[in-house]
């Protein structure tokens, strides 16, 4: 048997493609080299409700409608500058199990540049984060974001230089791409993201017109089956585990493609995108993404779990009884904080699902997934009424293989950059960089 490494593949008839993980039996015929570092961004449009996640602020105002721009005379951080204990609000308490591998980070802030929509600046520029004013051509300070930077330096051994997610189902055009995408080559030039499991799946497996064959899985079933006979009994274990959980997104695919089919032939006050299963899509999109930086079809990912200030209402499982938009909800906090905190908690589920999956996934020395990622969950908004753009809620899960030191909060100086966690992870990313943006240094 010829040496096989984790980029190898399993190929079927049709164009198939499996990318295998690494295995440590085929180790044993190519020497596995020492896992690479990843990076994930997981954007929440539209802040979150503060009392509920920021430690310190459970008992802060509530904010009444849309509140503007209005920003620091309405929270006040009451933690000093510096390392804490991490204490797990009521928004961040599903990341329990994994808490001494996660980085709570507050008092981060984004730029914005006055006299242009706040929203617009949010998802767009959250990883550019260019200097007010800075970029003559845009009326945002939008500039070639950092998946982008980083991309540049370590793509070369991927077939994906990046991936881009998007958990926005909806095909109304309710506002523009600013509004609905967080990776730019460069200003005025997105990187679209792939909303569509099944495009992003055949995308990855390089399935073209895979609905004029079996599945993916059928497809390769006969070389996986050589190899399996190959490997050690807990590299078989390992193969079943991780040749099941393809099969189960091929079926959770036909599923949405079956529930969404039968929804376009009722008529439905809203978008047919408003009544999908918001837990389920999001999953069945991080799986795809979680496949593809553990088999090194990617280093670097983005996954928007939304888009921002889009009034189509989304179904959020078990949460309401209708279709709700996140937007309005942030604009009527008094009536609604009690959902709004319901729906911070349930992102952050869906967060975590993620996370503990990657962190079970065992890599060629003994680490996880996670351990070798800096997987980013943030929004570009502290708080969706006031629209504040200063102390953002940031949690870095996992330590760049040991790059970054986890288990606790990290409350910044005010006015500190959120670009200088961009470029501490630039350079954890192994990019000699001085600054990105507008950083005034790396975080200690």
């Amino acid at each position: 048997m010829i040496p096989i490494n984790r980029r190898d593949f399993l190929r079927g008839a049709g164009g198939a493609l499996l990318s295998l993980p690494w295995f440590e039996s085929l180790g044993k015929l190519a020497p596995a080299k020492l896992p690479k570092s990843r990076l994930a961004y997981f954007y929440v449009p539209i802040g979150v409700v503060r009392r509920s996640f920021f430690p310190g602020e459970a008992k802060a105002m509530v904010p009444k409608g849309n509140q503007g721009d209005k920003m620091a005379s309405l929270f006040v951080p009451s933690i000093k500058p510096g390392i804490h204990n991490l204490d797990l609000t009521p928004t961040m308490k599903p990341l329990e199990p994994v808490k001494d591998k996660i980085t709570l980070l507050t008092g981060l802030d984004r730029p914005f540049q006055h006299g242009t929509d706040v929203h617009a600046q949010c998802a767009s520029c959250f990883l550019s984060s260019a200097a007010p004013y800075s970029v003559e051509t845009s009326a945002y300070p939008l500039d070639r974001t950092l998946d982008h930077i980083i991309a540049d330096n370590i793509a070369s051994e991927t077939p994906f230089r990046t991936l881009e997610f998007s958990c926005n189902s909806h095909k109304d055009n309710k506002e523009s791409i600013f509004f609905d995408n967080m990776s730019w080559y460069g200003t005025g030039h997105v990187a679209p993201s792939i909303r569509d499991p099944r495009k992003m799946y055949n995308r990855l497996f390089g399935a073209q017109e895979i609905q004029n064959f079996r599945n993916i899985t059928d497809l390769v079933l006969e070389d996986a089956h050589t190899l399996n006979r190959n490997l050690g009994y807990n590299d078989q274990q390992k193969f079943a585990e991780y040749f099941d959980s393809i099969r189960t997104i091929e079926e959770q695919i036909d599923k949405l493609d079956r529930m969404k089919g039968e929804l376009d032939k009722t008529p439905m006050p809203q978008p047919t995108g408003a009544y999908l299963p918001r837990g389920e899509y999001i999953r069945l999109m991080g799986d795809l993404m979680v496949v593809a930086l553990q088999t090194g079809l990617t280093r670097v990912a983005t996954f928007m779990v939304g888009p921002e200030r889009w009034d189509t209402p989304f179904t959020y499982d078990s949460l309401f009884d209708k279709p709700m938009s996140h937007h309005y909800m942030s604009h009527n906090q008094t009536e609604h904080v009690e959902d709004l905190e319901r729906l911070d908690r349930f992102h952050m589920e869906q967060y975590f699902y993620l996370v503990q999956k990657m962190d079970r996934i065992v890599e060629s020395d003994g680490t996880t997934l996670l351990d070798n990622t800096l997987f980013t969950y943030g929004s570009g908004l502290g708080d969706g009424s006031t629209h504040q753009y200063h102390d953002l809620p940031i949690i870095v899960a996992g330590s760049g293989r040991g790059t970054f030191r986890t288990g606790h909060h990290y409350h910044s100086p005010e006015a500190t950059p959120l670009a200088n966690l961009w470029l501490t992870q630039a350079r954890a990313m192994g990019l000699k960089m001085d600054r990105f943006a507008d950083s005034s240094g790396t975080l200690s």
